[in-house]
């Protein structure tokens, strides 16, 4: 997944409903003559001063309820979009920046601790005299590395280093659990080395945009190799984007890379060479330091190395070296001088997302902390600003979503009872993460010098790469995070079957602790019920309690289950954020699938946590109706129509008004709460509801 001041609203709301018929007061919008709250009462939570009474929420529940917002907010020139998720991130960024800042002059900081890292590499970064002084000089070394290159045969090796630094290549190895054998780990291979967002910016050149954004780069990657001294830059950047275009190519679609059946390819090596002949794996496998451990490999995308393996023996050796140096220095970009660090945001910034100028250095400073130390500034994090109460009370809300979910699975009127069984056991296994590591990350064997910004960075990258290669052969660790406890979002990891939510999502709007029940259970309640529903999506579904890919469903349920999918498919494939640019509800479907299931799972939680008492009434608005808009609010977002562009190219979740509408409209509560009947515009007729979990 990755993103509250309390007011009074006018009466003229009311207006908006009066297409609902005789609105009750469960329909009723919010009154402007409603009593105090008494002290210390919970408040309703609901950003009210947001609404638009020139919106029917049975019309546009999204606009209605954060129409005002919509209208006066402006995305901030150093953002390609603004909204719940962002502002959040951004209003940490201060905190984060007064403890490095406390690192930096603690007195009793020592050499080799956290404390010492954290503001030494925060100081490497600020330093920015010496950084323009030094230009591409601290790059030296790789870049002869890459120029040196006698023949093809020593790309193997090349590929390991890079890949160690951080550096993007044609194909990346990690070691994660086996996905048919968690308890185990195994060394995976799979694609990469494009460096826009997607294929398509190298295929779909009927489309203008992906055209004027190829050309762009093309200028872009020449510009970038001309600043490192390179003379025939403009045809080295041809040749470059040729041969990503190849990679392009062959390269397995979003879309099919959602398939983890299909993505789960377990081979030997000797099979694995045979599928790029010529190429030698036993070099690589032992550059990148998995070839002593290694007694099989999982390949995601078996076709795409044999076509990255034609695509190396097409092109000529100096391409190649161009290729890898441009890649290099595209890494490296925001570390170099002035003129690497505009050339870099001019092209990912503006000219890919729209944004007009580069975040302050030190947000970037702070990010590039996090990105290298991001546990042990996380640790000093939560010990200020994460009390043990949000803690507490957020593990008693992911019980009860968790006890809705098992009750809602027993009530399914599509599903057997021997696949009812086996979702039981699965939900039972899952394990909920709040908050911050049991086990702290240890950064002992990571060196950073305030005076080596560049070094820091391939520092770091190596520590991240040699801690994950290491795994091999080792027991899995169930106590690792996947995001810091500063990281304003949650996930689901399916070889794990665990829910993690990081300390810093549990805010208003999506946790508030001052107020009433509602609103929480539809907001973080249901980011809870959308992380179980990744187990149960159409990809986790696929793996059981365990964490193993095994189908546990009986031939019809899987059916039934496929059929309500294909439905939401249809859904949100039919929504378009701009012309010509529709969400891919191919792509998008496990996300729509997690909102859907998590909104109605939430919603009965908090039924039951009502235990059989009427919701209050707070500023005018029933429960349920707290309830819906705490779920709409969070979706609160604006984007720049560049980067509109590039999330419905890339990204698996649907733009936030799509994600706030079209999962409330499959909901039959939401039509009672707001009197939504047949002629309104967020009305869906009941047969093409879609309702799974």
């Amino acid at each position: 997944m990755k993103p509250t001041l309390l007011s009074t609203l006018i009466l003229s709301v009311l207006a908006t409903f009066a297409h609902a018929g005789e609105a009750t007061q469960s329909t009723a919008a919010p009154k402007a003559a409603v009593a105090a709250a008494a002290p210390g009462a919970p408040i309703s939570g609901i950003d009210i001063q947001y609404i638009d009474s020139s919106v029917r929420p049975q019309d546009d529940f999204f606009t209605y309820l954060n129409g005002k917002w919509l209208k006066t907010a402006e995305i901030p020139a150093d953002k390609s979009s603004w909204g719940t998720f962002l502002k959040l991130r951004d209003d940490t960024q201060p905190q984060l920046l007064g403890i490095i800042e406390a690192a930096q002059k603690d007195p009793s900081k020592k050499a080799g601790t956290d404390v010492q890292k954290i503001g030494d590499l925060y100081a490497s970064f600020m330093n920015e005299a010496r950084v323009e002084r030094l230009g591409t000089r601290p790059l030296a070394g790789e870049l002869q590395r890459i120029r040196s290159l006698k023949d093809k045969k020593g790309l193997p090796d090349l590929i390991a280093h890079l890949s160690k630094i951080g550096v993007a290549t044609p194909y990346g190895l990690r070691v994660g659990q086996d996905a048919r054998a968690s308890t185990r780990y195994a060394t995976y291979v799979g694609q990469g080395g494009l460096g826009m967002p997607d294929r398509d910016y190298y295929l779909k050149l009927d489309d203008k945009r992906m055209l004027e954004a190829r050309t762009r780069y093309e200028a872009h990657v020449a510009t970038v190799l001309g600043l490192a001294g390179e003379k025939n830059a403009a045809a080295q950047a041809k040749a470059i984007v040729d041969f990503e275009t190849a990679l392009a190519r062959v390269q397995w679609t979003k879309v099919e890379n959602r398939d983890p059946v299909k993505r789960y390819n377990k081979m030997s090596v000797s099979e694995l060479a045979a599928l790029t002949p010529g190429y030698d794996w036993n070099a690589a496998l032992a550059a990148a330091g998995v070839g002593n451990k290694l007694d099989y490999i999982i390949v995601a995308q078996p076709s795409y190395l044999t076509g990255f393996n034609k695509a190396v023996a097409d092109t000529d050796l100096a391409t190649l070296k161009s290729y890898f140096e441009w890649h290099l220095l595209r890494e490296y970009s925001p570390y170099l001088s002035k003129a690497f660090v505009d050339a870099n945001f001019a092209f990912y910034g503006t000219a890919l997302t729209g944004t007009t100028e580069n975040r302050p250095r030190w947000k970037i400073g702070v990010s590039t902390v996090e990105g290298a130390l991001g546990e042990a500034l996380g640790r000093q994090y939560v010990a200020k600003y994460f009390p043990a109460e949000r803690k507490a009370r957020m593990e008693e809300l992911v019980k009860n979503v968790t006890a809705a979910y098992a009750q809602s699975i027993d009530t399914l009127d599509w599903m057997t009872p021997a696949t009812k069984k086996e979702a039981q056991a699965k939900l039972a296994k899952f394990t909920p993460k709040v908050g911050y590591p049991n086990k702290w990350r240890d950064y002992s064997k990571l060196t950073i010098r305030a005076d080596d910004l560049v070094g820091n960075v391939k520092r770091a990258a190596e520590f991240g790469y040699n801690r994950n290669i290491t795994k091999l052969g080792k027991p899995i660790d169930r106590e690792e995070w996947g995001m810091t406890p500063q990281t304003v979002n949650a996930y689901y990891s399916s070889s794990m079957n665990e829910i993690v939510f990081p300390a810093s999502i549990l805010q208003p709007p999506f946790f508030d602790m001052r107020a009433d029940d509602a609103v929480n259970y539809g907001a973080i309640g249901a980011v809870i019920g959308h992380e179980i529903g990744h187990g149960f999506d159409d990809k986790g579904s696929q793996s059981d309690g365990d964490g193993n890919l095994r189908d546990w469903w009986t031939k019809e349920d899987r059916a039934a289950f496929q059929a309500r999918a294909d439905m939401l498919v249809k859904q949100y494939s039919a929504y378009s954020p701009i012309p010509g640019y529709h969400v891919n509800g191919e792509l998008t479907l496990g996300e729509n699938i997690g909102d859907n299931s998590g909104l109605a799972i939430a919603y009965k939680a908090y039924k039951i946590s009502l235990k059989g008492q009427p919701a209050p009434v707070i500023d005018g608005l029933t429960g349920d109706q707290r309830f819906f808009m705490g779920f709409g609010q969070v979706w609160r977002s604006k984007m720049r129509e560049a980067q509109q562009i590039v999330q419905v190219k890339t990204d698996p979740h649907s733009p936030g008004q799509f994600r706030a509408n079209g999962t409330v409209m499959n909901h039959p509560a939401f039509y009672e709460a707001f009197g939504v009947k047949e002629g309104d515009k967020m009305y869906l007729a009941p047969k093409d509801r879609v309702t799974i979990w």
